[in-house]
């Protein structure tokens, strides 16, 4: 047996010892599977690119929104409490649906379900508290509600035919 023959099957091995933990590919644990090949399918990664977009449009919305409570606070006019931990939380969530939406471009069922989840329930939690009166002014609640339309869109892409086809439901 020569030397390259050798390594080459060495490497194999490893790679195989490496790799045989990975249980993050959609719908098995088998790289495999059809839900697999749907990772790949240009519908799916045109679903994961739209995702990741609306995510990075959420996370530039939010830093204008903390700019400018920074810029209110800074003139003089009034700016509460909760405008402020909602003005710093909201950029930081931005990193979390990012993370979550890049593993799930890389086949995570569990980010998938998260980001999923996080899509959805963000913009609801997020508008209907801020319509409860005297929370915050109207400027800010509408500055929220702009933030929150790249949110709903990856929400609905979320839910879209791509990206369940890739990830169904567990049986």
């Amino acid at each position: 047996m020569d030397t390259n023959t050798h390594h080459t099957d060495t490497h194999r091995t490893k790679m195989h010892r490496t790799n045989a933990h990975r249980t993050d590919t959609p719908g098995s644990d088998t790289p495999g599977t059809p839900e697999a090949a749907l990772l790949h399918d240009p519908r799916t990664r045109r679903a994961f690119g739209t995702v990741t977009a609306c995510v990075k449009v959420y996370g530039a919305l939010g830093a204008v929104a903390f700019l400018a409570v920074v810029a209110v606070a800074g003139s003089g006019h009034p700016v509460n409490t909760f405008m402020w931990v909602r003005a710093v939380l909201l950029p930081v969530v931005a990193v979390l649906l990012h993370r979550l939406a890049v593993a799930t471009s890389r086949g995570s069922r569990r980010a998938f379900e998260r980001l999923g989840a996080l899509t959805v329930t963000m913009p609801i939690a997020i508008i209907g508290v801020d319509l409860i009166p005297g929370v915050c002014p109207p400027w800010y609640a509408a500055v929220q509600v702009v933030c929150m339309l790249p949110v709903l869109r990856a929400a609905v892409t979320v839910r879209g035919s791509a990206l369940r086809a890739a990830f169904p439901k567990a049986r």
